[in-house]
């Protein structure tokens, strides 16, 4: 018998990237529902509470099931309006604020404070600097300036390297540049020129041969540069290539954006700002 659809609220006064990521790692073990995810940012007036409020009414009417709701609001009227319905309400801000008071022993402050802000005033500016460093310097686009990069993507075609490094300059503010592994470079087993001298900044990954193929196939069907051969012959020689030059790699087969930024982070230990949310 199928599960039944669950569905799910996230309700936030800013983006919602903060409660969609947390509650998303609560809902990850239980792969056996279905949940019917529905993201509501910005409530930050009476009048967006009530209307939010009526959806979640308007959900649990329609499938008979009691909506689960996830939400950072921080105005206490607010949040007191979308609680007004039979929903199972998770409240991150209420279920942490009072252990911390208690720990720190210090009320907690609700009026004029931004839980998404900014953090330092330069930031913001470092953080778009850092995306259009990461722009200019895609897929290699602009050799020019590597040097300057906090990190660069190195690995062959279909590996992921454009969008984690976007990641990694949108959400931490990284410099993050991604140059690709060449058929020539493969062959000879050597890094392309413009990389000779930032190996400390090289980071590589790789993929199953038969993932990548896939991708590539979608790309360019049934060319050389789609074959399963063609695809086992560069990953294996990136692969070795990573070896001998004794540059760190990780295999994103299995792994989301987010995990692959955070295991690149832990293993480089490369500094990062505070995440714009």
């Amino acid at each position: 018998m199928a599960p039944r659809t669950r569905t799910v609220f996230f309700l936030s006064d800013h983006t919602g990237i903060s409660v969609e990521t947390l509650a998303n790692a609560l809902l990850a073990p239980f792969p056996t529902v279905n949940f019917q995810r529905h993201s509501l940012p910005f409530i930050d007036t009476i009048a967006k509470a009530e209307e939010a409020r009526e959806l979640i009414r308007s959900s649990h009417e329609l499938t008979g099931l009691a909506p689960i709701v996830f939400s950072t609001l921080m105005d206490p009227v607010i949040r007191a309006i979308t609680k007004q319905t039979d929903a199972l309400c998770f409240d991150f801000l209420e279920t942490f604020t009072a252990p911390l008071e208690k720990s720190l022993a210090v009320k907690a402050v609700h009026e004029d404070i931004k839980v998404h802000g900014l953090g330092k005033p330069n930031d913001y500016d470092d953080r778009i600097d850092a995306i259009n460093f990461t722009l200019a310097h895609d897929d290699g686009v602009d050799a020019r300036h590597l040097a300057e990069a906090d990190i660069i993507m190195i690995g062959v075609s279909r590996a992921a390297k454009t969008p984690t490094c976007v990641f990694l300059a949108v959400q931490y503010g990284i410099r993050a540049a991604n140059f690709p592994i060449t058929e020539d470079d493969l062959e000879h087993r050597r890094l392309p020129d413009s990389l000779k001298g930032l190996i400390p900044k090289l980071f590589g990954l790789t993929i199953d041969p038969g993932r990548i193929q896939q991708i590539r196939q979608e790309r360019r069907p049934d060319s050389r540069y789609a074959s399963l051969a063609q695809c086992q012959f560069e990953v294996r020689q990136a692969e070795n290539l990573y070896k001998n030059l004794n540059i760190p790699f990780l295999e994103t087969t299995h792994l989301s954006i987010e995990e692959l930024a955070a295991k690149i982070i832990q293993m480089t230990g490369i500094s990062r700002h505070n995440r714009l949310l």
